[in-house]
């Protein structure tokens, strides 16, 4: 099996319901809320994740919050997070990992990033 896989579709809302969803999801999850949920996907940017207690909201811990001392959470791991933003574009709810916070720092909607996780939603940027 590699490191790295995409979810499995299976285990993850359709595009559809995460579309239909994304509204309330973001309403639920306002930022600086502390989430947790299950690893379902880890790719060399971050891992995605299904957040417990919000229907259809698919989570992404990117690693440019990850210290360079860290390593990605395993599939099927359960962790836990800070909401930094919400990807309109994807339909994505970005995630600070506790595990990756630094200690004493409030850091809120300041990670930034190079390069765009590609859209699982079916959404094509819409």
């Amino acid at each position: 099996m590699s490191e790295f896989s995409w979810p499995d579709r299976s285990q993850v809302p359709t595009p559809e319901a995460i579309n239909r969803s994304w509204r309330s999801t973001v309403a639920a999850l306002p930022l600086g809320s502390h989430v947790s949920g299950r690893v379902v996907a880890r790719q060399p940017f971050g891992v995605f994740l299904l957040i417990d207690g919000v229907s259809n909201a698919l989570g992404l811990a990117e690693i440019t919050a990850m210290p360079h001392h860290m390593e990605l959470p395993a599939m099927g791991a359960t962790v836990a997070g800070e909401v930094i933003w919400h990807a309109d574009r994807n339909r994505q709810v970005k995630i600070r990992l506790d595990e990756w916070a630094l200690p004493n720092s409030s850091r809120l909607g300041t990670t930034s990033c190079t390069t765009t996780a590609p859209d699982l939603t079916g959404n094509n940027g819409e």
